[in-house]
C-alpha cells in the first residue's frame, strides 16, 4: 500500500537543502532516508528525481514515497477474518481487538488466526506494524501503522500526552484507596518465558488507577499505563492485592465468571503525527465484562 508524502515549500522553508527539510519537516530517520536515496522515484522535486543536496525554493513541490519496500514476514499467514475498525486513514488503522486472538503467532502455540494475519490480508500483504500490543485475552483498541515510517512516528509519541490510553479492568475485591499510582518495576520471573514479577532491579513501570464502581466483591477500575511493560496492568493489579478477575497467571482462574483476564483497552487519544489532528476512539466494554457488573 503506497504512502506518499506531499508538501509545497514555503518562503520560510526555502534556502535549505532537501535532506534538512526531510529530517525536519517529516522527521524522516537517517535509516529511511538512506533507503529512499536508492529507491527509484522515491524522492521527487517538482516531478523530477532529486538529490538530497538540492536547495529548495519557494513553491517547490515535494513528493516522497515512504511506502514499505520489504515483503510480508514469512512468519505471518494472511487470513480472511473480519476486523472491527474504529478509525482508518491512509497511514493508520485503529482496531477493536476481540478476546482469544493473539497479535502474533508465538513459539508456545500454533496460531491459525492472528491480528497480524488479519491485518496483512486486509492491507493486501504489506508488512505488519503494531504500535501497541495486547495480550491474547485482552480486548479493545489497538493501533496499527500502515508503513514503517508511520510506525516510527507513532512509536516516538507512545507513552506521551500525544498517545494516551485508558483501560477498564474488573478486579477481585475493592482497593482501599479509590485512586492511586502504582509504581513498581517489572522484570522476568526466573526463567519463565511468559510470567513477569515485581523486581526492584527490573524496568520502571507506572500505572494510575481509579475505582469507577465498586460492588460486594469486585470493582470496575480505570487504568492508565504510563509505561508499556509486558503484563504491566495485570501484574500491578495483582501486586496491590486485587488481581483482575479471570487472570489465571497472576490471580485465580475463574472460567465460570470469565475465561480471560477482565481487561479491556477502552479509550485512546492520539495526536496524528502527520496531520496534527486529535483522534479520539472508544471501544465499548465487551459483553463478557459487562456481565460481571451488576445492573
Amino acid at each position: 500500500m503506497a504512502q506518499i508524502l506531499t508538501a509545497t515549500v514555503t518562503d520560510a522553508e526555502a534556502g535549505q537543502n532537501l535532506k534538512t527539510y526531510l529530517r525536519g519537516h517529516w522527521h524522516i530517520s537517517s535509516t529511511l532516508l538512506k533507503s529512499l536515496k536508492w529507491r527509484p522515484g522515491a524522492i521527487l522535486l517538482n516531478g523530477q528525481i532529486a538529490h538530497v543536496s538540492a536547495i529548495l525554493r519557494p513553491g517547490d513541490v515535494l513528493c516522497i514515497d515512504v511506502s514499505d519496500d520489504a515483503p510480508l514476514s514469512r512468519h505471518i499467514l494472511p487470513v480472511d477474518v473480519p476486523l472491527d475498525i474504529l478509525y482508518e486513514d491512509e497511514s493508520l488503522l485503529l482496531l477493536n481487538k476481540p478476546a482469544g486472538i493473539a497479535v502474533h503467532s508465538s513459539a508456545l502455540t500454533e496460531e491459525t488466526v492472528t491480528v497480524a494475519g488479519a491485518v496483512a490480508h486486509y492491507l493486501g500483504g504489506t508488512p505488519f506494524h503494531p504500535v501497541n500490543r495486547l495480550d491474547r485475552g485482552v480486548t479493545g483498541i489497538m493501533a496499527v501503522a500502515k508503513s514503517g515510517y508511520m510506525h516510527e512516528r507513532c512509536m516516538a509519541i507512545l507513552h506521551t500526552d500525544d498517545f494516551l490510553r485508558e483501560y477498564r479492568g474488573i478486579c477481585s475485591g475493592i482497593p482501599l484507596l479509590s485512586e492511586n499510582v502504582i509504581d513498581y518495576p517489572i522484570g522476568r520471573d526466573g526463567d519463565s518465558v511468559l510470567r513477569r514479577c515485581i523486581d526492584p532491579a527490573g524496568l520502571p513501570a507506572r500505572t494510575e488507577y481509579a475505582v469507577l464502581q465498586s460492588f460486594d466483591d469486585r470493582a470496575l477500575l480505570r487504568l492508565r499505563p504510563y509505561t508499556g511493560r509486558t503484563h504491566q496492568l495485570r501484574l500491578h493489579c495483582a501486586a496491590m492485592g486485587h488481581p483482575l478477575l479471570g487472570d489465571w497467571l497472576y490471580g485465580v482462574e475463574a472460567p465460570d465468571l470469565i475465561p480471560r483476564p477482565a481487561l479491556h483497552s477502552y479509550e485512546l487519544w492520539l495526536r496524528h503525527p502527520l496531520s496534527g489532528q486529535l483522534i479520539h476512539c472508544v471501544a465499548p466494554l465487551p459483553e463478557d465484562m459487562r456481565r460481571l457488573l451488576p445492573e
